[in-house]
């Protein structure tokens, strides 16, 4: 319960300080900066060197790779099909094809399923939602800023992305079975715990309550996707098609219906991709997630 609530203080403390004339209004970025260069590398170096492979494991990891190739190709469908911007395509590409599935989706999970739920939640988080943020994520958010870039110039920016060079060492690390001493593990965790207090103010401080907002009927095709259409895929794949039915897969889905992810926001505002509709995607995106989660939640154990 404690998550939740703090979860909305934040985007309120953001909201307030942007009414306050003395606090810098492009503090955002330096906390977007220190959520990407900092927070997301330690978090990369604490949790994947501790993954064990089982080839089970691939359902719960496989629903943030689908989840995200799906936003991918339906968003670069309209996109080139209504002549969107490339930064609005790789807006809603990034917004709405990550989900939230740790500071959101392991408080859900643990009172909906306990612990051994989180066991899951964890593989969909860490070896799925993560990985892809610091892999394809970087890869369209880089494709989708402003400018025509060579191939060589996007590597480029991919293979010196602090996250993804600990991401690489971080798998390195399990490969060979090594892991950090008990007081450098601690160093990083708490280092990393600092991503969504910070992200969440960084969002408040860019949000904005605009009737008339350009950004609307985006914010809303994008929040359908993400909190209806891509668990719809997720269920009709597993339950359906494979024929998968195990509190395991009844989890990966939950967690495929959470709120947009806050960091792929911070990613998208970071490369320019529309930093107004990323923000709104989670001020808007949270609160309505607690109703389409409770949704699928009966769809899962009640149909």
């Amino acid at each position: 319960m404690i998550n939740f609530i703090l979860i909305f203080f934040y985007l309120f403390l953001g909201l307030v300080l942007q009414r306050v004339k003395w606090f810098p209004s492009s503090s955002y970025k330096l906390l977007n900066k220190i959520v990407i260069y900092i927070c997301l590398p330690a978090l990369a170096l604490y949790y994947i060197p501790k993954i064990h492979w089982d080839n089970r494991l691939l359902f719960p990891i496989g629903v943030a790779w689908i989840a995200f190739g799906f936003s991918f190709v339906f968003f670069r469908f309209l996109g080139k099909k209504y002549k969107w911007s490339k930064k609005l395509t790789g807006c809603l590409i990034l917004t709405a094809g990550l989900g939230n599935t740790s500071f959101l989706g392991f408080p859900i999970i643990q009172a909906l399923y306990g612990a051994e739920g989180m066991k899951t939640a964890i593989l969909v988080d860490q070896p799925g939602t993560f990985v892809v943020l610091s892999t394809l994520g970087i890869l369209v958010a880089t494709l989708y800023s402003r400018g025509e870039q060579k191939g060589g110039q996007i590597l480029k920016k991919i293979l010196i992305f602090p996250p993804f060079i600990t991401f690489v060492l971080a798998c390195l690390l399990n490969v060979f079975g090594f892991d950090f001493h008990e007081w450098i593990q601690f160093v990083l965790q708490k280092v990393g715990s600092g991503v969504t207090q910070l992200a969440l103010v960084s969002v408040g401080l860019q949000l904005r309550f605009e009737s008339r907002s350009q950004h609307w009927k985006f914010l809303g095709l994008g929040l359908f996707f993400k909190l209806m259409m891509t668990p719809a895929l997720i269920y009709l794949l597993y339950v359906i098609i494979l024929k998968q039915n195990s509190e395991m897969i009844d989890v990966a889905i939950m967690e495929s219906a959470m709120a947009p992810m806050i960091t792929a926001s911070i990613l998208a505002t970071t490369h320019g991709l529309k930093p107004r509709l990323s923000s709104m995607m989670i001020g808007f995106g949270i609160p309505l997630s607690f109703i389409t989660l409770a949704f699928w939640y009966l769809v899962l154990h009640f149909l």
